[in-house]
């Protein structure tokens, strides 16, 4: 098949679905399909190095960077648009990744034009949480567009269960299906030796490793995080808190202010966003992973730490805490310093829970979220939509939409 992935940016700084994008993308082209990506050079305020001018292969994947102009915050991108004017028809399924952004609004509006079936992939945006942020500039965008690609969409693609469910209110009776993200085990396989990281800090010697790996953002739960760290840390004062991922919005300095307050400061380290082999060796060097998180369609980062063997625990608000816990990979808790703490102290208390968790965790990964099985679930889906589409007939076509740039 011939797929198309939208994505607004590829940027490392966007963490999770600029990975699992292009992870899935590369995954689909080792079963023998072309695929292509088309995203924009946005890094943050400024733009990636990389040539917007041709066509970059990178892991078997054709990816087109496109120029990113103002506003920058809707990923604007009109050499984008007109790309997907003039090459739609080439593809047999387009996958668009994420809501209210210009890449969708283009190529919902082109995959309709030349009846191309294309999926939605809500990125966790239709959970109520993000559904109701920022709702008057949302709502703007769903009467123009967005209510439309969802209602014309061949699919939505959800990666749990839960995340479906969550969304039901908001897609207007629109089907979907759910395939999770994905991970190369083989990147885990091999870690670095046991003290790579903590020797780079002497705060971490004969001390007890708590590890927060994820973007610095509002959604993670970081005041509940720094609340029940307190409590962790009156109980068990030989524990430091590792904050590891790319600051966005500058939220970091709320996280530093909240530590402050609390006088915990001294037992926190920053690490920024780490890759490769420092990724690797700070999730090595874990005793417990936390993400108490207020909203989380997946959560890449979890299945990460469970590769490494790090038991996990989590919010029930990310979306697959009850495989998690079914699993015996992890504890989960509700949104709330006191039984995030509780669950932390519990696992603190039990080094041999927190070894049979860690190992059930790495078999937990290895069994159900390697790339391989995740692209054959999604060739399956993109054939079965083809397949539907192309019985539908040419008529689909003429319900295009909107009129700009046709």
């Amino acid at each position: 098949m011939n797929i198309l992935h939208v994505i607004a940016n590829l940027a490392p700084r966007y963490g999770g679905p600029a990975k699992a994008g292009m992870e899935m993308a590369a995954a689909l082209a080792a079963r023998g399909h072309d695929v292509t990506i088309f995203t924009t050079n946005q890094d943050g305020s400024g733009v990636l190095e990389v040539p917007t001018d041709r066509t970059i292969r990178k892991n078997g994947v054709d990816i087109r960077y496109f120029p990113v102009i103002q506003p920058k915050f809707w990923r604007t991108s009109p050499a984008m648009a007109a790309a997907l004017k003039k090459e739609m028809p080439r593809f047999d399924i387009v996958h668009i990744h994420s809501l209210y952004l210009f890449h969708g609004m283009a190529a919902g509006h082109y995959a309709r034009k030349h009846g191309v079936p294309y999926i939605v992939r809500p990125h966790g945006t239709l959970d109520p949480v993000m559904h109701a942020r920022h709702r008057y500039r949302k709502k703007i965008m769903e009467t123009l567009f967005e209510d439309r690609n969802i209602r014309r969409a061949d699919a939505l693609h959800y990666t749990t269960e839960e995340e479906l469910l969550l969304a039901e209110p908001y897609v207007h009776g629109s089907s979907g299906f759910v395939v999770p993200n994905g991970i190369n085990s083989s990147d885990y396989r091999e870690l670095p030796p046991k003290g790579t990281f903590r020797s780079r800090y002497k705060l971490l010697e004969g001390k007890r490793m708590l590890l927060f790996f994820s973007r610095i953002n509002f959604k993670k739960g970081l005041d509940v995080l720094v609340e029940a760290f307190r409590d962790i840390h009156r109980r068990h004062p030989d524990t430091v808190l590792v904050l590891t991922g790319p600051d966005d919005e500058n939220y970091g300095q709320r996280v530093r202010d909240w530590l402050k307050a609390a006088s915990l400061s001294e037992f926190a380290i920053f690490t920024g966003m780490l890759t490769g082999t420092d990724k690797l060796a700070v999730l090595r060097d874990a005793d417990l992973f936390l993400l108490p998180s207020y909203s989380e369609n997946f959560g890449i980062a979890v299945v990460e730490a469970m590769a490494c063997g790090v038991p996990v625990v989590i919010s029930d608000k990310v979306n697959i805490w009850r495989e998690v816990v079914a699993e015996g990979a992890g504890l989960a808790t509700p949104v709330d310093p006191i039984r995030v703490a509780d669950a932390a102290c519990q696992l603190l208390d039990d080094p041999e829970l927190r070894e049979r968790m860690g190992e059930r965790g790495r078999a937990m990964a290895s069994q159900y979220y390697e790339w391989s099985q995740v692209a054959a679930q999604l060739e399956q889906e993109y054939r079965r939509l083809a397949g539907e589409a192309g019985r539908a007939g040419s008529g689909r076509g003429a319900q295009a939409g909107l009129t700009w740039g046709s």
